[in-house]
């Protein structure tokens, strides 16, 4: 099976379905394990990209967090959630299909606080000078939930 012209078909498929231009194919041994397009607009939920999505459905088949022997297919360069999942998961290789500066002439993500052309900047400033108003209200009981982790898992 030609994986690079799955992850685009189930892409254009979820286009056709009303969805938005992106698609995920995890593959072991040239096997497909899970695919997922994008379902963000049709779960109204903001973590349904596809490489979410389809690494919640590899891990789980194959009943374990790492994906060290799988290759993740991938329309797109990846979002900045989506990267982090990446390199959670720990595939063997990410192959994507496009660049963000290839397909910005024909789709934008824009949010109120994230655009990705700035996103990367916006990530590398210090907390209080985001645009995300964030605020750190720390609590001396909150690291009592590490250290007890700690105690139940020692090194």
């Amino acid at each position: 099976m030609d994986l690079i012209k799955q992850t685009i078909g189930l892409a254009m498929q979820n286009v056709e379905e009303g969805g938005r231009p992106f698609a995920t194919v995890i593959a072991r041994n040239g096997e497909i394990i899970a695919q997922s397009p994008n379902q963000v607009a049709q779960t109204q939920d903001p973590t349904a990209h596809a490489e979410i999505l389809a690494i919640r459905q590899a891990c789980k088949k194959l009943g374990r967090e790492s994906l060290h022997d799988c290759e993740i297919y991938i329309l797109a360069s990846p979002c900045p959630m989506c990267l982090g999942a990446l390199y959670y998961c720990s595939p063997k290789q990410v192959i994507y299909l496009t660049t963000r500066e290839e397909y910005a002439p024909y789709y934008r993500d824009d949010r109120h606080y994230f655009e990705l052309e700035t996103f990367y900047d916006e990530f590398a400033r210090p907390i209080s000078e985001r645009r995300l108003p964030m605020v750190h209200a720390g609590h001396h009981d909150a690291l009592k939930v590490y250290q007890r982790w700690q105690r139940l898992n020692p090194r």
